[in-house]
């Protein structure tokens, strides 16, 4: 293990003297605390990369760099090290800039013990203590059932005493109640040999496997060899536990007896967060499912995502399958190992079962952060749209336009509001279309965001940060113009969905940006466009229900249907009400309604 220290500048130049070996890297700030962990395949080549025009241009990474003091390294023999190393490390050090992970620790394990004649327990700890360890298991039903399942079929020790062949001579122990109600066999008192006691361990081990079918033909040569010698008794209880073993089968998650052994890998992004799911496939059935969350850092690749969930369970399991069922590849391959992206048949179902169990697990979690902490869940969709949508800051007001109207006549326009991703219904506005003929869209949306804007800097209300425009690159543009006009362009981010694919366009960009349909951004803009949907329509209806001349009158704040009526009578038409001056309409209605209608009719709403 090497460290350099010193300025910048030293830094920069000693990275020249790392080796070309594979190896683990690590950056520390001014006071020492590692902030950064990462593998290589060429120490040299990676490290040096951080201090390029190319690197350090990059926002999140220049932050990275701005902030190394220091540098370590260690070389290892091969890539898996390296990986396997820079796993390790990362849970040890929680570093600010990398990956965090928050797997199933609290989860329970099956633990055989390291002992003469060896117990069975449930544990949340697996220390190396020489005992093996099976899980996690994120169902405590799944692990009920297995465990009643092994103990109906074998009998075991539970006591605590310690079994050697010099304490059973001594004949130290006597039977306890288990023993009488034939839930152990006595060990302690030599009643059941140590190779019989090993040879039930060796078949839990291949039941906890999932390996079912070898310990079905065990106990069906025990049944057939106790049938022979003519010992129908234990012929049926082998019986007994062959249906058993068979009606625990039939519960289990069969995907294809044909699929042999695999292991499947799925990852679901999340803007800043992923969620990383791993399925154990044996002789057909899925035996474990493990999910894990993952903050992502500086290195967002998902092949770097997918290498590091895989090193997380190959350190949990000892072990992977020689068949691994991804996604996509990972940037770092495990020895020894197969992997398959399927493109149709039952590994693609087994991939999309995986990739299901993430985003159950991520929903699940999501309700969970907006039960307990509803303020942390805003904070955190609003994060994913930052990112997801590459805006510059925190997203914290939204709104969003939809445009109804029927062939044109009764053209409407609504505005909803958002704010920390909630619904602000008291924001919420209508506009009816003043100056637009026919079912012109464009126009009405260049009509209707001038309108709101204008009167929102007139009246030195705060600016959204994000608009949202209900419609693709022609609607945009025209909201894009009229904000231009008002030279609000850079102080509102526009985005405009389009409904065909759920495709977000940006401005003077023609390729859309597809988001994962169970994204948290995707479904807050969908949420927004609904709802400006829904809005506009009832106001829309409410419209057609009414003659245009009494609706454009009862619109008004403080005009009612009588004194709409009153006014049609003594001015004969809307349009000459316009033309009204504030003194005619008090006569009519009063000062204080004669002032709402000239403000209406002059653009003010």
């Amino acid at each position: 293990m090497n460290g350099m220290n010193g300025t910048k500048h030293d830094i920069s130049d000693r990275v020249k003297t790392l080796p070309h070996t594979p190896g683990v890297y690590r950056f520390l700030d001014d006071t020492g605390t590692v902030i950064y962990v990462g593998k290589a395949k060429d120490l040299h080549k990676r490290v040096a990369q951080y201090f390029t025009a190319r690197h350090t241009e990059d926002k999140k990474r220049g932050i990275l760099v701005a902030k190394i003091a220091d540098i370590r390294h260690t070389a290892v023999p091969t890539e898996t090290d390296a990986l396997l190393l820079e796993n390790i490390l990362i849970k040890e050090l929680q570093p600010r800039y990398n990956v965090l992970l928050k797997d199933d620790k609290t989860y329970p394990w099956i633990c055989i013990k390291n002992e003469d004649f060896p117990r069975i327990v449930v544990t949340r700890q697996t220390p190396k203590d020489g005992a093996l360890y099976y899980g996690p298991y994120p169902s405590a039903a799944t692990l009920k059932m297995l465990l009643d399942l092994i103990r109906q079929l074998y009998p075991l020790r539970t006591c605590h005493f310690t079994l050697s062949p010099e304490a059973i001579a001594q004949k130290k122990y006597t039977p306890c109640l288990d023993y009488h109600i034939l839930r152990c066999k006595a060990p302690c008192m030599a009643m059941q040999t140590k190779e019989e006691y090993d040879a039930n361990i060796e078949a839990i081990k291949a039941i906890i496997k999932g390996r079912l079918s070898e310990v079905r033909r065990l106990l069906q040569q025990q049944m057939q060899d106790a049938a022979k010698d003519y010992n129908f008794e234990e012929a049926q209880k082998i019986k007994d536990r062959l249906m058993k073993l068979e009606n625990y089968q039939a519960k289990s998650v069969i995907v294809n007896p044909q699929i042999s052994d695999v292991d499947v890998f799925s990852i679901i992004v999340d803007g800043r967060v992923a969620y990383g799911n791993f399925l154990r496939v044996v002789q057909g059935a899925v035996t474990q499912s493990h999910t894990v969350e993952m903050t992502m850092g500086i290195e967002e690749e998902r092949e770097a995502l997918l290498s590091y969930f895989m090193a997380e369970m190959y350190s949990l399991l000892g072990t992977l399958s020689a068949q691994v069922l991804v996604p996509f590849l990972p940037d770092h391959a495990l020895p020894d190992t197969e992997y398959i992206v399927p493109r149709r048949g039952d590994k693609l179902k087994l991939l999309a079962l995986s990739e299901r169990n993430g985003r159950l697990f991520r929903l699940e979690k999501l309700k969970q952060l907006e039960n307990i902490h509803p303020d942390k869940h805003s904070e955190r969709i609003l994060s994913a749209v930052q990112h997801d949508l590459n805006l510059p800051v925190l997203p914290e007001h939204i709104e969003c336009f939809d445009n109804s109207n029927t062939q044109g006549s009764f053209p409407v326009s609504s505005c909803v509001v958002f704010r920390r991703a909630r619904p602000s219904k008291r924001d919420y506005r209508h506009f009816n279309v003043q100056t637009v003929v026919g079912p012109d869209d464009f126009a009405t949306m260049h009509e209707v965001v001038t309108r709101r804007y204008r009167r929102m800097l007139d009246e030195g209300e705060s600016l959204p940060q994000l608009v949202v425009i209900d419609g693709g690159k022609g609607q945009l543009r025209a909201a894009f113009e009229a904000l231009q006009a008002l030279n609000l362009e850079r102080q509102i981010t526009l985005v405009g969905l389009a409904k065909r694919m759920e495709e977000i366009y940006f401005v003077g960009d023609s390729v859309p940006l597809f988001l994962d349909k169970n994204s948290s951004t995707l479904r807050l803009l969908m949420q927004l466009r609904d709802e400006a949907h829904r809005f506009g329509i009832t106001h829309h209806r409410r419209r057609r229900s009414k003659p245009l001349s009494a609706t454009e009158l009862t619109d008004i704040e403080g005009v009612g249907e009588v004194t709409a009526r009153n006014l049609l009578i003594a001015f004969k038409s809307v349009a000459r009400i316009k033309k009204a001056t504030p003194d005619e309409l008090a006569k009519i209605a009063g000062k204080k309604i004669a002032a709402a209608i000239t403000h209406y009719f002059s653009g003010g709403h």
